[in-house]
């Protein structure tokens, strides 16, 4: 069992929904966590879906949850973002792009197979300085409230059972197989090094 609590990173495409529940609940079970986008702006749906709510990385939950209260409180209430803006304000103060974020962490996981890519190829073209190794797994989540939550607490018990092995370099095959058989979904996995 690991003595230190494990260094979690959790990462979607705008750093609103999943990674952001996913974020709330392991900080909960006392993780280290942090949680990342990979996009190159923050989406949030809009009027239509053609036209969606586009901020900088650098804009506050805060300022978002006031645009869109501006901009139609009934539509946003509605659709659940601004209980989403709410509760993300109460986590930290602004989105955060996991290729500016330059931290180590033990484990990254990933919401999506294209999350997942990007932050494996960020990673592999950084310059390895420590040789400390991380393991990147992604677990797919569809990019609603619901699925977000499922998919918060089936990270965090797989990050519960990662914290509790003698050895993750060596265990985490299994452990994964395991998930899988359990989930009936498939997890990407890969290690790459710091």
């Amino acid at each position: 069992m690991q003595s230190l609590p494990l260094r979690v990173a959790v990462v979607c495409s705008s750093n609103q929904n999943r990674s952001m529940e996913a974020h709330s609940i392991l900080s909960k079970r006392g993780f280290s966590v942090r949680s990342f986008g990979t996009g190159a702006h923050v989406k949030l749906p809009g009027p239509a879906p053609d036209k969606p709510n586009v901020y900088d990385f650098r804009t506050t939950y805060d300022q978002m949850y006031n645009d869109l209260l501006m901009k139609d409180k009934d539509l946003y209430t509605q659709n659940g973002i601004l209980h989403m803006l709410d509760r993300n304000k109460r986590i930290k103060p602004r989105p955060e792009r996991f290729q500016n974020c330059k931290d180590p962490f033990d484990l990254i996981i990933t919401c999506e197979e294209r999350v997942y890519d990007l932050v494996v190829e960020d990673l592999n073209s950084r310059e390895q300085e420590t040789c400390q190794p991380v393991h990147v797994i992604n677990v797919d989540i569809q990019d609603n409230h619901e699925e977000a939550t499922l998919g918060a607490f089936l990270i965090c018990e797989l990050c519960q059972c990662i914290q509790h092995t003698e050895d993750v370099d060596n265990e985490i095959e299994e452990l994964l197989q395991e998930f899988e058989e359990k989930s009936g979904q498939t997890f990407l996995h890969t290690v790459c090094f710091y």
